[in-house]
């Protein structure tokens, strides 16, 4: 049902000894090498955006020909932007998931260390970066809370030979060797595109924004604002931001309506408010509608209702599933992987709405409601 990202491709690990050689020096050393083959080899490869490898006493085997085991132990440590959001606890369980699946089929031991802060900030994850480091980790997984923090400790890991992978939210500018989320720019346009949809292309829209900070956040907001230059009769009455969770969210759209009444749409580049029920009674559908990102078993009645007739799903599931089978590819595999890879977001409404719902339970979520699944 699910198909790990990989690509074509390898290079072949390095025996400890060669690393300490010049490329002259190992030409006359060959037959030697061959001999200390019980040295063991490293994992890891270097591409041209990141230089990877892996941690202090980790254990190596194999050859390192595509397919063919580098390593028997890998420890990925996950840093999500929150756990108190609920998007970034489907991704663990992807994460958990894939690495079960991953340890039977490729019998190498691969653990989830999840080290996400409570709520965002970008300082925490820094240092949680590099305490996994000096705690041994082999690979780190981070959804970047505010780029500009984490790059420095993203770019030291990646020296110190710990390869650094980012999901949902990028730091591009950084040594990471890989990306894997939605097109964010393009996220913000199909919401304001489905909102046009839904309200006859005109009326008085909001953006609800979350993190100021969060790169992935400033792209939905401007594919948003974009988006709505073409559309003459929208108007763009603001943008409000505030933390990610249900709570801060939900007070963040009743606050924007009392201030503004006027408000007819809400274009929210995440979910945020639709985990908890209190806008199933606070807003009228007759008069106001929402088109979200994220459709997560908490979401559903905003649909069934009526609230938010378009929801735009991230498999947030693969965020962790699909991450760390790329990981997985690199380090374990040898197998060259792609600096970016999309995820497609899936539309969701009451034509589908039992069959993404039957997605989820598939998925593991359990909080799923019955009368969906029927």
């Amino acid at each position: 049902m699910i198909e790990l990202a990989s690509e074509e491709g390898n290079r072949q690990s390095k025996s400890k000894l060669e690393i300490m050689w010049t490329h002259s020096a190992r030409t006359l050393i060959f037959s030697l090498a061959m001999t200390l083959a019980l040295v063991g080899c490293s994992g890891g490869a270097k591409q041209a955006e990141s230089t990877t490898g892996t941690s202090a006493g980790t254990a190596t085997t194999g050859s390192g020909s595509e397919g063919t085991p580098k390593k028997d132990k890998l420890k990925i440590t996950v840093i999500a932007k929150s756990n108190n959001n609920p998007v970034f606890q489907s991704a663990r369980v992807g994460a958990e998931a894939a690495a079960k699946e991953l340890s039977e089929s490729t019998k190498c031991t691969i653990t989830i260390d999840w080290r996400t802060p409570d709520t965002e900030d970008g300082q925490l994850q820094a240092q949680r970066i590099a305490q996994a480091v000096n705690e041994g980790t082999d690979a780190i997984l981070i959804s970047c809370s505010d780029a500009s923090k984490v790059k420095g400790a993203i770019d030291e890991a990646v020296d110190k030979g710990v390869p650094v992978m980012t999901f949902d939210s990028d730091a591009p500018d950084s040594k990471r060797f890989a990306f894997y989320g939605a097109d964010d720019a393009e996220c913000g346009k199909q919401v304001l595109d489905e909102l046009a949809k839904l309200n006859g292309g005109k009326g008085n829209i909001a953006i609800l924004a979350g993190n100021q900070n969060a790169p992935n956040l400033q792209k939905r907001v401007q594919g948003v604002k974009d988006a709505a230059n073409a559309f003459p009769n929208i108007k763009i009455v603001d943008t409000f931001y505030h933390v990610e969770s249900p709570q801060d969210a939900t007070s963040a759209v009743m606050n924007a309506m009392n201030a503004n009444p006027q408000i007819d749409g809400w274009a929210m580049i995440g979910g945020w408010p639709l985990f908890a029920p209190s806008l199933l009674k606070d807003l009228d559908p007759a008069k106001v509608k929402i088109v979200a990102v994220d459709a997560l078993p908490a979401e559903l009645p905003y649909v069934d209702r009526g609230l938010a007739p378009v929801l735009l799903a991230q498999p947030t599931y693969n965020w962790g599933y699909k991450s760390v089978g790329i990981i997985v590819d690199k380090l374990v595999l040898g197998k060259e992987v792609s600096a970016i890879n999309k995820m497609d977001l899936q539309r969701v409404s009451k034509e589908n709405l039992k069959e993404w719902a039957k997605q989820l339970k598939d998925w593991g979520f359990t909080d799923v409601d019955a009368k969906f699944l029927q």
